[in-house]
């Protein structure tokens, strides 16, 4: 097993993940969904409807609960799902938004091709990215 494999594998096992229905349910509670994939994949493929695009370069930044350029009504309460195209990236990018304080943060297994797979609604891309 290479280092990221074991890595990863500690990243899962410090929160639950969420399946594609179970991530459907929570945006329609108020979750706030964000796809960390780059343009092109967004562009290609399109995007979860009420995702929140986000360079993953100001990921923690845009994140951050109590930090100056964290996106409005991001609380500590708040239930961030962080999906990638596959759910790898996203499952790092969680264990990173726990780290500074999102104790709700989890991602998305099997990332967006999960959700598209399940049959879940999917809007045109790309929407801008925040950065």
């Amino acid at each position: 097993m290479s280092r990221i494999d074991e890595v990863l594998a500690e990243a899962r096992a410090s929160y639950p993940r969420v399946s594609p229905a179970e991530t459907a349910r929570l945006l329609t509670e108020g979750a706030l969904v964000v796809d960390i994939r780059p343009r092109h994949n967004r562009a290609a493929d399109g995007e979860i409807p009420g995702s929140v695009p986000v360079e993953r370069i100001v990921l923690e930044w845009r994140l951050d609960p109590h930090g100056d350029h964290r996106l409005d009504g991001v609380t500590e309460d708040t239930v961030v799902i962080v999906l990638c195209n596959e759910g790898y990236a996203s499952s790092l990018a969680a264990r990173d938004l726990r780290a500074l304080g999102l104790p709700r943060a989890t991602d998305l297994t099997g990332g967006f091709r999960a959700w598209r797979e399940a049959g879940l609604p999917v809007r045109e891309g790309p929407t801008p990215a925040i950065t």
